[in-house]
Formats: structure tokens, C-alpha cells, sequence
């Protein structure tokens, strides 16, 4: 049985009648590919990735797990469509917190056509990727059995200012995040801190893309998941993927320093939430970005 992926918290969403992802039980994420190159390219991307030997295994385990391809009804009903088959990230988890966050302050690749290079650069310029590196593309933090999830709409996603996307971070480890008052940041240090917690996830990557010239990506996310009840009762379990490669290039031996980057700018921001969960660094955080530009 087929059905529409839960917690997924940006891309192409499969509702209102229109072609999206699909999940099944086995652990499976179903993506229907694009019927442009992009849709090429990222299949091509799955399958020299899988076979890459240059690739450490420490590395591998931040990409979902690629189960090739496979024609399949389409969730908008409109008949056979080629689907990427990739791990469902977050089959094994019951109220998973997600946030989705594309890395680079561009996402335009080279060769891009005049029409996607306008579009990137306007997206780019009204979000906070040209200033920190990255944006916040969608998220979702459970809160509790009586409120749910709370989940910021596209329209609000999309608007994050700095200051917004500082807050965010916060909220996204906290226990009321939908609160308007200050983020009390509960769960900074068994989700971001730790020997095996996000931040430590997020350095083991920058160590690889210090060195790594075989692929740059361009308009790819990092993924952030973990459990608000495992978290509560300290247990280590959130964990970082890198998703969306419909726009990945050779890297033709140069450092990916768009990617680099943006990595880079989020890890700092991660660091500041665990060394001062109150926030009382943020405002200098701020104002040192702030005077760059």
C-alpha cells in the first residue's frame, strides 16, 4: 500500500491532486522524477554516488540509501511515472521533528537556463541564503499529544528573516516552540550537543567537503530529525541526511565552497544555541553578519 509521506516538510508534496512523493511500509520513499533533466541527473547523481569507491563509508551514511528506480501510478492519478526508490528516512520513527534547510547562498548552478538563474537569484536575494548561507525550506517540531506539531506554512517559511531562522533553531530543540515567548531551548544538548549529536554530524561532513572534490551541490538540503521523547529522556537519536541532488555537477577537482559555506555558517549558528541556549549572544551573532553587508 501506497500513501503520502506524513512528514515531509518541503519539495513537491503529493495533495491536492497534484505529483508527489509516496511512502510505503517496507521503509520506502517513492520520488517521482521530473521530466526534465532533473530528473535524469538526480538518478544519475544516486547511481555514481552508490559506486563511487573515493566515497568513505562515515560519509554514506548522511545519503539516504538508493534502491534504484521503478514505474509507478502516479499520486496524482495521471497514470505510470518513474520513481527514485530511496530509504524513507524517517520510517522507523513515530513523532519525528523535522527541518529541511538548503545549504548555499546559491543555488543556481552553472549552465543554468536564463529562467531557473532569475528565479534562484530572486529566491536567494529574499531569503536569508545570500546572507547566512542558508535558508530554512520547511519544518515541522512536535510539541505535545494536546497541540500536535507546530509547523510554520510556506508563506512563513519562506519570509524567515536572520533573526527568524536564530529563533527557529531554537524552537526546533525546545519544548514550545509554538509559544511566542522565548524558546527555552529543553533539548540543545542531547538533539545539537553530544559525542553523536547533530553538530558533531554536521563537523564530520564539513571534514569531507574540506577535502572532497568529486561532486559540488548546488539547491541541496541537510535534513535534521529526531524525537521528542527520546530526547526528553536524554537518549541520543536525532541525525542529519543530505537530500534533493537533482542539481549536483562533477566537481572537476575544485572544493564545493558554496556548499562549504553555507555548512559552515550553520554549524556556527548550531554552536552558538549550545553555548548560550538563552540567547543572549544572539543579537552579536546578528550584527556580525549584518555588518558584512
Amino acid at each position: 500500500m501506497f500513501k503520502t509521506p506524513e512528514h515531509q516538510v518541503a519539495g513537491y508534496q503529493a495533495c491536492d491532486g497534484k505529483l508527489g512523493p509516496l511512502i510505503d511500509d517496507s521503509g520506502h520513499f517513492y520520488k517521482p522524477l521530473q521530466n526534465d533533466e532533473r530528473g535524469s541527473k538526480e538518478v544519475a547523481f544516486y547511481t555514481s554516488f552508490s559506486s563511487n569507491t573515493r566515497i568513505p563509508d562515515y560519509v554514506r551514511r548522511f545519503f539516504p540509501i538508493f534502491h534504484g528506480t521503478q514505474l509507478l501510478e502516479g499520486s496524482d492519478g495521471s497514470g505510470l511515472h518513474p520513481h527514485l526508490v530511496l530509504e524513507d528516512l524517517v520510517s522507523n520513527r513515530v513523532l519525528p521533528s523535522v527541518i529541511d534547510i538548503k545549504i548555499g547562498s546559491r543555488t543556481w548552478y552553472p549552465q543554468a537556463s536564463d529562467d531557473y538563474f532569475q528565479r534562484c537569484i530572486k529566491k536567494d536575494g529574499e531569503s536569508t541564503s545570500l546572507q547566512l548561507g542558508f535558508r530554512i525550506s520547511g519544518l515541522k517540531v512536535y510539541e505535545s499529544e494536546e497541540s500536535g506539531f507546530w509547523k510554520p506554512n510556506k508563506k512563513q517559511t519562506q519570509s524567515f528573516t536572520m533573526k527568524d531562522v536564530k529563533s527557529v533553531l531554537r524552537k526546533f530543540v525546545s519544548s514550545n516552540p509554538s509559544s511566542d515567548g522565548v524558546p527555552d531551548c529543553s533539548f540543545a544538548s542531547v538533539v545539537y550537543g553530544g559525542s553523536t549529536g547533530i553538530l558533531a554530524q554536521l563537523l564530520e561532513l564539513k571534514a569531507w567537503f574540506e577535502d572532497q572534490t568529486i561532486f559540488h551541490f548546488y539547491s541541496c538540503s541537510v535534513l535534521m530529525v529526531y524525537e521528542k521523547e527520546g530526547a526528553l529522556k536524554g537518549i541520543p537519536g536525532a541525525e542529519i541526511k543530505l537530500v534533493d541532488f537533482a542539481h549536483v555537477l562533477e566537481g572537476e577537482g575544485v572544493i564545493d565552497h558554496n556548499f562549504l559555506g553555507g555548512l559552515c555558517s550553520l554549524i556556527k549558528c548550531v554552536s552558538e544555541i549550545l553555548t548560550s541556549p538563552d540567547e543572549q549572544t544572539s543579537n552579536a551573532f546578528l550584527k556580525e553578519f549584518e555588518n558584512r553587508f
